[in-house]
Parts: C-alpha cells; sequence; structure tokens
C-alpha cells in the first residue's frame, strides 16, 4: 500500500521541531525512500545522543525534510539534509538550508561545510546557488552500490 501525500500547502502551515526519537520511523520512511545508500536508524540515534543539532521541516503532519548538524568551535557541519521525494523541487531544501545557517550564526559559527556526492548534481546546484563553494575532493567517501565506493565534494558556505 502506497502513502499519498498532499504537497501543496501553505508556507504559514509549515513549521521547524526538534527531531525526537519518537519521530524516527517517519524519519526513516523518508530516509530510506530518498537515498539509495540511506542513514540507519543507528546513525539518528547516534546524532541525537551526541546533542547534534537535528531538526524536521513538517507541513501538514507530514516531515518535508530534516537537517542533522555538528557543532564545531567556529563552524558547523552538515551531515544529513533530506527533503522527502514527493516535497523535490519546491523550495524546502532552501528553507532547510537558511534555518541551518541562522541557527549556525546563532552558535558563533563562521563557517558552514558539507559533503556530497559526486553524483549528486541536484544537490550540488542547489548548495552552489545558496553560495556554497566547492573547497576539495574526498576520496571514496560514500558508501555506493555493490561494494563500491564514491567519492565526494568538500562545500563550504562563510557565514
Amino acid at each position: 500500500m502506497s502513502a499519498q501525500f498532499d504537497t501543496r500547502f501553505s508556507t504559514a502551515e509549515a513549521h521547524f521541531e526538534p527531531m525526537l526519537a519518537d519521530r524516527l520511523d517517519e524519519v526513516l520512511r523518508v530516509e530510506q525512500r530518498a537515498y539509495a545508500q540511506p542513514w540507519s536508524r543507528a546513525n539518528f540515534i547516534d546524532a541525537l545522543h551526541s546533542g547534534y543539532q537535528a531538526q524536521i521541516l513538517m507541513g501538514d503532519g507530514n516531515v518535508v525534510g530534516y537537517f542533522v548538524a555538528m557543532k564545531g568551535v567556529d563552524e558547523v557541519h552538515l551531515l544529513n539534509i533530506t527533503v522527502a521525494p514527493e516535497f523535490q523541487g519546491q523550495g524546502w531544501s532552501r528553507i532547510l538550508l537558511d534555518a541551518l545557517a541562522i541557527w549556525a550564526r546563532g552558535q558563533g559559527a563562521e563557517w558552514l561545510w558539507l559533503e556530497v556526492r559526486v553524483q549528486n548534481l541536484r544537490a550540488l546546484g542547489v548548495y552552489e546557488a545558496h553560495g556554497y563553494r566547492r573547497v576539495g575532493l574526498r576520496k571514496d567517501y560514500y558508501p555506493a552500490s555493490h561494494g563500491k565506493r564514491e567519492d565526494a565534494i568538500v562545500m563550504s558556505l562563510r557565514l
């Protein structure tokens, strides 16, 4: 049975809430639909137990997207950002990235850092449009299908 989602709702009805353990089933359903190599429940639990910033963007009772970020001394590292497939292409990633930047500035961060798969052209475009710059390459960073690995582009944004 497939779930039906209304992908049209007013942005006034969208809101952020902390990612808590009681929402992980919903988050994992999105994660598994969005990625070929999704984060596991243990990845999310470890992030929550570590005190990382984890926010869910909700709309009409649906998980629209979320992000998980780790604070450093003067920087924040984006570990996971996801928009549910049925909400992609509607501008929600910009809202998530703006919320992340606002939080990071409030933490005194001067930089935002992230890695993105070299083949994820859509995400690369979103990050570049948001002002992130390519600053490096991590060889064999991500797991890929059939036991292979995929390179990651390192990107940063000066806040």
